[in-house]
């Protein structure tokens, strides 16, 4: 397993998957490793992914300070794995609350992003998280699902602070996914197994974002840019996924059918095939 050392000694690592041109990917939460992000659907066959752990997660150590989880002091981790990696400018994907990482890391080091893709982020860099209200109105979409009845008062507790128990997850993970089988069931216990909660409550600390410098700054991204929401996703909805792709100045924006938080389980051909194109700056089918 590869390793670095971060700019403030901190030893970083980072895992290696696939063949082909190299992709590095930033994993979300905030607070998880790498791990669940799995071969992302079989994007391996296409490309070398290159999936960091970020710091406290996974294989990489937990950092001195604990304020160094917060999101905007991550960005040079994120450019110490460019340099470790020795890419001149470099492909990024990165997913949910990674997301907003990958946007902070844009704006700073813009001449060194080649294509940058956004999958399911919530824009709280630009200042604009998901709400209650969000969340809910997604989840009522739902409501023919066979799991809603029981799910949904629970989900609706969760999110107005009324129940807090981490354990309550598993009554309403089905929000989370375009489809509750098995594999989203095991996906979301393994996810909840392995979360860091210290970096997950400091990530989006306060200062870490400055939506209204961000946004001028975004606006001299050369790169192009794919933003990728799930069509049942709460958080974020498209809607409000798509103001990520307003912030930049050559983006596309895609709303993959059916898909929930963590697309490339709910239709993994779908979400290969669009990524893919994309990356490889080819043209889309008509139907696409």
């Amino acid at each position: 397993m590869p390793t670095f050392t971060a700019p403030d000694g901190t030893e970083l690592a980072y895992h290696v998957r696939g063949e082909g041109d190299p992709l590095v990917v930033l994993p979300g939460g905030p607070g998880q490793d790498s791990v669940y992000l799995g071969d992302l659907g079989g994007l391996t066959a296409h490309r070398r992914l290159l999936l960091l752990d970020l710091r406290g997660t996974g294989d990489s150590a937990v950092p001195a300070d604990p304020a160094t989880y917060r999101c905007d002091r991550q960005v040079d981790d994120v450019e110490a794995l460019r340099v470790r990696l020795g890419l001149e400018r470099m492909d990024l994907l990165a997913h949910s609350a990674g997301g907003s990482l990958a946007m902070l890391y844009a704006a700073r080091y813009p001449q060194r992003v080649a294509r940058l893709v956004l999958v399911t982020t919530i824009p709280w860099a630009l200042g604009r998280p998901a709400t209650p209200e969000d969340r809910l109105a997604a989840a009522r979409l739902r409501k023919d699902e066979p799991w809603f009845a029981a799910a949904f008062p629970a989900f609706e507790a969760w999110l107005t602070g009324e129940d807090e128990g981490d354990d309550d997850f598993a009554a309403f993970g089905g929000f989370f996914y375009g489809r509750w089988d098995d594999t989203a069931r095991a996906h979301a216990a393994a996810m909840a197994e392995r979360a860091n909660h210290e970096a997950e409550e400091r990530f989006h600390g306060p200062d870490a974002y400055d939506p209204p410098a961000l946004r001028a700054a975004l606006v001299r991204v050369t790169a192009p840019v794919l933003v990728l929401a799930g069509e049942a996703d709460g958080g974020p909805r498209p809607e409000l996924a798509r103001l990520a792709a307003d912030a930049f100045p050559h983006a596309e924006f895609a709303v993959q059918p059916g898909a929930g938080h963590y697309p490339w389980l709910d239709d993994p051909e779908w979400f290969v095939r669009r990524t893919t194109a994309f990356l490889d700056g080819s043209p889309l089918p008509s139907a696409e």
